[in-house]
């Protein structure tokens, strides 16, 4: 049984990382300032954070009914099933979106809510494309994906609160007091919900918190910190600020000498909604028989 596996930009891949890995990539619209833009097809990370540096007014979306249709429409004249991998269902309507619009495809298409965003949502269709060459069905692999729903943690560290104020999720109140003390919020994503998990005062101290957190994740919950077969995959993401992502990933390394890190940018979903400089990590419990990051 040939399945072909589906994932949208929210991974944080791109077009030439989908391909090579042979899993066929969906692209996020973007609204800015009114116009639809296709995430890495119309614009690029740097021309987005460009109009929203310039206060422009920017919205998520989700991919068009015939989008997805006609994607779905077009595999399965090669392949016998497609499994679909969105954001996480409490993160966007696109997942639900994608299973109403599968209960007309005769149980071909299999639409994946095992609540991942990021690097984590890219691990997650590595590992459903190592099932699929392994032999699982397309059932099978969304039966597994969604079992370990709850086996992985992202933390974000939020460089300013205007863009969380902007779109309504903290009062302007919270965000002023905040900016006069130096607070970073470091913000949590588990089992699909966006969190507030800690205040810290500075940048320094936030990526103590993060790591701190990471590694308890990865001791308590997924294994341990043994090498060379950690338990864990790590994951590191970040927006725009590239001087402080590489001196945070560096941090990160020397905190976990027997990973290795997949470093992406966050999704511009998710850049929308925390803005320029922000930091994260990532840790996700290895399935049995998953893939390395690649």
């Amino acid at each position: 049984m040939r399945t072909a596996i589906i994932t949208d930009t929210n991974s944080g891949m791109l077009p030439e990382d989908a391909a090579e890995h042979g899993i066929f990539l969906l692209p996020m619209p973007i609204i800015i300032d009114g116009r639809e833009y296709l995430e890495h097809i119309d614009i690029t990370p740097d021309q987005f954070y460009a109009r929203q540096l310039e206060g422009a007014e920017i919205h998520t979306s989700q991919p068009s009914a015939g989008d997805v249709i006609d994607l779905w429409e077009k595999l399965l004249k090669d392949y016998d099933e497609v499994v679909h991998i969105p954001m996480s269902s409490s993160l966007s309507g696109s997942c639900q979106s994608a299973q109403l619009y599968a209960r007309d495809f005769g149980g071909r298409v299999h639409v994946v809510d095992n609540q991942r965003i990021s690097v984590t949502q890219r691990q997650s269709a590595l590992d459903a494309k190592a099932l699929a060459d392994g032999g699982a069905s397309g059932a099978e692999i969304r039966r597994i994906l969604e079992e370990t729903k709850a086996e992985s943690h992202i933390y974000i560290m939020v460089d300013t609160l205007k863009y969380l104020k902007k779109g309504g999720r903290i009062t302007p109140a919270a965000a002023t007091i905040a900016g006069v003390l130096n607070i970073k919020p470091v913000l949590q994503i588990q089992g699909g919900k966006l969190d507030a998990f800690a205040k810290c005062r500075g940048v320094k101290s936030a990526k103590k918190t993060i790591i701190r957190a990471v590694t308890d994740g990865v001791v308590n919950e997924f294994g341990g910190l043994d090498a060379p077969k950690p338990g864990a995959w790590l994951g590191f993401a970040y927006t725009h600020n590239h001087d402080a992502a590489e001196t945070f990933l560096a941090e990160a390394k020397e905190a976990f000498p027997g990973f290795d890190i997949h470093a992406d940018e966050l999704p511009m979903s998710i850049a929308t909604h925390v803005g320029p400089g922000s930091l994260a990590m990532t840790c996700t419990k290895v399935l049995p028989g998953g893939v390395q990051y690649a």
